[in-house]
């Protein structure tokens, strides 16, 4: 890359409700909402990633995992923890809904408010 210098800072999520979606993370994360309106929120997570929720217009809640004729979840995060079964407690206590399929033993995939999958993961 000759001389350029890039660093990766936030990942952005589409949603219907940025504002809240935000306070889920923000709860589940242990984090900060730095910034929040019906069009955008900004979660700043511990080591320097950010998380962003902007709302789009047209938001189709995806489904997981994905089935044919269904809006796909175009990304997921993947949370490391270091207790599974604990972190799960947390997570549906903070309002996420463990997923049906659960495909590995050391993961667990769980829906956010609006529908996003998400993975708690030991490592």
């Amino acid at each position: 890359m000759s001389g350029v210098r890039l660093s990766l800072t936030s990942v952005t999520v589409g949603t219907s409700q940025p504002r809240e979606l935000a306070a889920f993370y923000a709860r589940l994360l242990g984090a900060t909402v730095e910034t929040a309106d019906d069009g955008w929120a900004l979660v700043r997570v511990e080591g320097g990633l950010s998380l962003g929720f902007e709302r789009e217009r047209h938001f189709r809640r995806p489904v997981w995992p994905s089935a044919a004729g269904e809006q796909t979840a175009s990304q997921h995060l993947d949370v490391q923890v270091d207790d599974l079964d604990a972190a799960v407690r947390h997570a549906v206590a903070c309002g996420a809904v463990l997923a049906q399929a659960q495909p590995q033993d050391t993961v667990r995939v769980l829906i956010d408010p609006d529908g996003h999958p998400f993975c708690l993961f030991v490592d």
